[in-house]
């Protein structure tokens, strides 16, 4: 079985709901191990837009990680996703930040996820669930990105 961490998030519509569908929706293709609390986090890269909300999730599957991402467009497409702007709102978005600990250069798949590093929304809810997963590139655990992260923006846990 391989390992994986995802992130999910949205900005578009109830955005828990579409949160807590992904969730299901993952589940019915892979084993989930543990998830963080949501965060609440204000826009990257287009911040003329609603703040979205943000969780990492720990799964196993049996899936490769181009198999793993073709699952997860599909999931995106199913929840009504529909691909446009750069960085723009969205319903969900699911993004595979790091693969047991491969280095995957596709055109379609980086893994690790280029940026994970400079996202202050990607790394606090990976902390709260692998707090010492190691970089397999930058060679650093996701705690000591987190320390080192730059990024300004606002990242708050929501209550639930």
């Amino acid at each position: 079985m391989n390992q994986a961490y995802l992130l999910i998030g949205g900005n578009i519509g109830n955005r828990q709901r579409n949160l807590d569908e992904a969730l299901s929706l993952i589940g019915k293709q892979a084993t989930i191990i543990s998830v963080s609390p949501v965060y609440e986090t204000a826009a990257w890269g287009k911040t003329d837009q609603d703040s979205f909300l943000n969780q990492a999730v720990e799964i196993r599957t049996a899936a490769s990680a181009p198999q793993l991402l073709d699952q997860l467009l599909d999931i995106e497409v199913k929840m009504g996703r529909k691909r446009g702007e750069k960085f723009g709102p969205r319903i969900i978005d699911i993004d595979i930040i790091f693969f047991n600990n491969a280095i995957i250069n596709l055109p379609q798949l980086k893994i690790p996820h280029p940026a994970v590093q400079d996202r202050r929304f990607v790394l606090k809810p990976l902390n709260d669930i692998a707090p010492g997963y190691e970089h397999p590139v930058l060679k650093k655990n996701v705690n000591s990105l987190l320390v080192q992260c730059r990024d300004p923006l606002s990242v708050r846990k929501m209550a639930r």
